[in-house]
């Protein structure tokens, strides 16, 4: 019998008082609520999973007088829609949480970094800064928010990047360190969180650092939302606890023939039929920002790989060799091997590179290609090579 996921309804909840919390967080004091975020576990949403509680005090600590607030809304991981709805539907607890941001660390300016192609939600958007930054002036606080847009770049949803984009440079990914908390937007401490991020530092706020560890695993604690898409019986956002295991999720949302599931977009994890059950999806086993791809068996495994690898030769930004050239030769590698031009062991070479590739490269982008070229060729090396 399955079991029954954990379903939450956090995010989308419409009774919050985003004016109330911002009082309760001042009462409280700021070091308090570090306290409180550095309590509850609560670990960035986009993905990469760094604790936000960290991260936040490291900024507030600095001992610089200018800093800054970044929200990166530049959703572009294949499969990922989950910011949208959110700044679609409750867009006011993202703009009260970069404000509650600001506040703690002592911040005047934020920008939200927009997906170019969500620039339709500009009038919204602008709309709820205007009537916070109101509110937020009546309590003391001087703090500003505007409107920064990507122009569709897969490399700037890495923080440093997303950084050199707002100041008008190439999107590229810098060394680190230093990190953004240290040496960020134009050269100043800077928290750069994700949409869902600043969500759940209200969610905090409201319900408390214990309250909020009850969701979710000791590892992997609170609600995600999850995009699905694909070859399953129902799609669009839902809001979980995080901890289930893959099996739970495609008894939920599977279509019955489910052969594979891509956990976290092209630079996640394809989880095979056989690992659903053993698959923990959180932090402890698979990390995903949201992107959950459901693949039935009428799906060629040989093709979902050739998208993605020409996905990612298209968007290496090309500043180091090893993601540059070996998103190229992933690609041509398995196109030669399934024109039979190359024998079947080629594949193992392709794994080296894939490897190779994870510990050379610069950003982000480089280390994850090889998660999916992995699991696909690991898993369902009969579909490349027949």
């Amino acid at each position: 019998m399955a079991t029954q996921l954990k379903r939450t309804d956090l995010v989308f909840k419409e009774d919050m008082d985003c004016n109330a919390l911002m009082h309760k967080v001042m009462k409280m004091g700021k070091d308090e609520f570090i306290n409180q975020m550095m309590d509850s576990g609560l670990k960035g949403r986009g993905g990469a999973g760094f604790p936000t509680g960290l991260k936040w005090k490291i900024v507030k600590d600095s001992p610089e007088a200018v800093k800054y607030v970044v929200c990166n809304a530049d959703e572009g991981e294949p499969g990922t829609f989950k910011d949208k709805e959110i700044l679609d539907k409750a867009c006011e607890k993202v703009i009260w949480g970069m404000a509650l941001a600001a506040y703690i660390v002592g911040a005047k300016e934020g920008y939200i970094y927009l997906r170019g192609e969500y620039k339709y939600l500009s009038t919204k958007l602008k709309i709820a800064i205007d009537k916070m930054e109101q509110q937020i002036k009546a309590l003391g606080i001087n703090f500003t928010l505007d409107l920064v847009y990507g122009s569709g770049a897969y490399v700037c949803g890495e923080e440093t990047s997303l950084l050199q984009s707002m100041e008008g440079r190439r999107g590229e990914p810098t060394n680190k360190p230093p990190y953004p908390g240290d040496i960020g937007y134009l050269g100043k401490p800077t928290i750069v969180n994700n949409v869902e991020t600043f969500v759940n530092a209200m969610i905090i706020a409201e319900i408390g650092a214990q309250e909020y560890k009850k969701l979710g695993t000791k590892a992997s604690q609170g609600s995600k939302l999850f995009s699905v898409s694909g070859d399953c019986c129902k799609e669009g956002v839902f809001e979980l606890e995080m901890g289930m295991t893959v099996q739970q999720f495609v008894d939920e949302f599977g279509d019955g023939d489910t052969k594979a599931v891509q956990v976290g977009g092209a630079s996640g994890f394809c989880v095979p039929r056989k690992e659903f059950a053993k698959t923990i999806i959180g932090f402890e086993g698979v990390p995903t920002g949201g992107s959950m791809k459901v693949f039935n068996s009428s799906r060629s495994m040989y093709n979902i790989l050739e998208n993605y690898l020409i996905f990612f030769e298209e968007e290496s930004c090309g500043q180091c060799t090893p993601c540059r050239v070996g998103t190229q030769q992933l690609l041509k590698g398995v196109q030669a091997v399934k024109r039979k031009e190359k024998p079947k062991t080629y594949l193992d070479d392709l794994l080296r590179l894939a490897y190779t590739m994870k510990y050379a490269s610069k950003c982000g982008l480089g280390r994850s290609v090889g998660n999916a070229f992995r699991s696909i060729i690991e898993n369902f090396r009969e579909e490349i090579v027949y």
